[in-house]
């Protein structure tokens, strides 16, 4: 059998099946053209346990204004029931599933799939902005304890499609996205501007980039994770 394997600042990250990533990937993207197609950030995602799926989802945050509803966390919710109505361990199941998502997950998603100590997940493209594995922050395998177990990735299965997709839907108008100017004006000024925020540091004109970023201390850093891990324990 042919198998994919990826290296990881840990080492290997086990054989994952090329077959098996090809076959569930194909339905994570369809999903993913489902959420396009609804106007969502294009974004699916399966859950594997034993060869089953177990839980799905594509994003609904425009849908539910619900700014917590990604792909992950809404196929999260569909293990923890299928879990639940199957009289079955959510934690012993959780160990041996591995998620397919067609983008890197962000960093709250990461953090709900250490929580839930899923070991592995197949992602197409990176995330530049948000991404949790690596991009941004590396949650997945980050020395962060009570927080649940590292889990390993493979990456870059159908990376350009995923990214095509994503760019066809931000270059259509969304009613629903950031307001950068806004957003930065909040973040890095109060009154007359001049006092910074604690996750902004730094005052830019434009939106986190790969090539303008934002500069966070590790202090801030360590913040934003124990953020995200609070809300994501209070939600689980």
């Amino acid at each position: 059998e042919v198998t994919l394997v990826m290296e990881t600042k840990e080492g290997r990250s086990g054989d994952t099946a090329v077959e098996d990533i090809e076959t569930w990937m194909d339905k994570a993207f369809d999903m993913a053209k489902d959420a396009l197609q609804n106007g969502e950030v294009p974004v699916g995602c399966l859950m594997v346990y034993n060869s089953e799926v177990v839980g799905k989802g594509r994003n609904e945050v425009n849908e539910t204004k619900n700014a917590t509803r990604h792909a992950e966390m809404v196929a999260l919710d569909e293990l923890l029931n299928w879990c639940h109505s199957s009289n079955l361990d959510v934690s012993r199941v959780s160990r041996n599933t591995v998620l397919y998502v067609t983008v890197e997950p962000c960093v709250m998603c990461a953090a709900a799939l250490r929580l839930l100590n899923i070991p592995t997940v197949v992602y197409g493209c990176r995330n530049e902005r948000f991404g949790g594995c690596g991009s941004i922050l590396d949650v997945s395998s980050a020395d962060l304890p009570q927080t649940g177990n590292t889990f390993k990735c493979v990456s870059g299965h159908r990376a350009g499609e995923a990214v095509e997709m994503l760019k066809t839907f931000y270059k259509q108008e969304n009613p629903n996205g950031i307001n950068w100017p806004v957003v930065l004006f909040l973040c890095c000024s109060t009154g007359g501007g001049e006092a910074p925020h604690l996750f902004c540091p730094t005052r830019k004109s434009s939106p986190p980039t790969r090539h303008s970023p934002f500069i966070f201390s590790e202090r801030q850093i360590h913040v934003w994770v124990c953020v995200h891990i609070y809300i994501l324990r209070v939600y689980l």
